[in-house]
């Protein structure tokens, strides 16, 4: 069962249309663009898909797209993370429902709970939905930063299959893989994902993959055949192309991206900028006419 977790998940970006609304055909087109590629499954409703900035009816709308655009194909992990208890136990739920092999959730944040209160939380979760579990510790935006032996408290339930890493802690990874080596740990920082492989990464989980999975797919494979050198060249140039990215801001410039390679994915919504021409034709330049 753990075998069709491994490797490359894209964190699906959600695209919206000229008048703001979930735009079902960009989203259900990227998703079979990627399937072709050869992606393992898809991370569905997580950060990169502005999922706290959109209402409970369009994260519905997400998940529901994602489900039927993968037919069951591939694996599904929903993001249902919330500060709300509840509304995360109800975003569970809606994911079960759709046939999700697991749902996922980054700890409650604002407002500095304890480990206890955290703890809960998932215990929570996983109680009322009765599904797999993926933790997601990504200290930098929650304000959480779960230790080898927090997570130690939760490995030891089977429910709980493994944890999405986005930190550079690889010293933690190495712990969570060295220590519980039949669960899964996912890499989370795009631009290391070479470093959480020769770590014990089982694989990644990245918003770029959304328009260049077909590297990363290529490092893993390059990796687990020793061809390192090989590997560390696709590395640096995924670097290369997260650099641009980082200079006009992130998530607006993967969505531009994705419209330069002709799927209508929008603008992020505010409070994110809308870029302009120059910053356009900088990616342009930089990385589509690239790809």
């Amino acid at each position: 069962m753990k075998s069709k977790f491994k490797g490359i998940f894209p964190a699906l970006l959600t695209p919206f249309d000229s008048k703001g609304a979930v735009n079902v055909d960009a989203l259900t087109a990227l998703i079979q663009w990627n399937m072709e590629k050869g992606v393992d499954g898809f991370y569905v409703g997580g950060s990169t898909a502005e999922a706290f900035l959109l209402s409970d009816a369009e994260r519905e709308l997400v998940y529901r797209t994602a489900a039927k655009a993968v037919d069951r194909k591939v694996t599904l992990i929903a993001h249902v993370g919330c500060i709300s208890t509840e509304q995360a136990i109800r975003f569970g739920k809606i994911a079960k429902e759709l046939g999700y092999d697991a749902i996922s959730a980054i700890a409650p944040f604002y407002y500095k709970f304890s480990f206890e209160q955290i703890k809960k939380h998932y215990f929570d979760i996983v109680n009322a939905v009765d599904m797999p579990m993926i933790i997601y510790n990504f200290p930098n935006f929650s304000g959480v930063n779960l230790s080898v032996e927090q997570v130690a408290e939760f490995f030891c339930d089977d429910r709980f299959i493994g944890i999405k890493h986005t930190s550079n802690d690889f010293f933690a990874l190495e712990q969570f893989k060295s220590r519980f080596p039949d669960k899964l740990v996912y890499n989370g920082f795009d631009e290391m994902l070479l470093s959480g492989l020769s770590m014990g990464a089982d694989g990644g989980i990245g918003s770029t993959y959304n328009f260049m999975a077909d590297k990363y797919i290529s490092i893993c494979k390059l990796f687990k055949e020793g061809k390192f050198d090989a590997a560390l060249d696709i590395q640096h140039e995924c670097n290369r192309i997260i650099k641009a990215l980082c200079k006009v801001g992130v998530m607006e410039g993967e969505k531009e991206v994705l419209c330069q390679l002709g799927f209508d994915f929008g603008y992020a919504r505010a409070p994110f900028s809308q870029l302009n021409d120059e910053q356009k034709q900088f990616l342009k330049e930089s990385i589509t006419d690239r790809l």
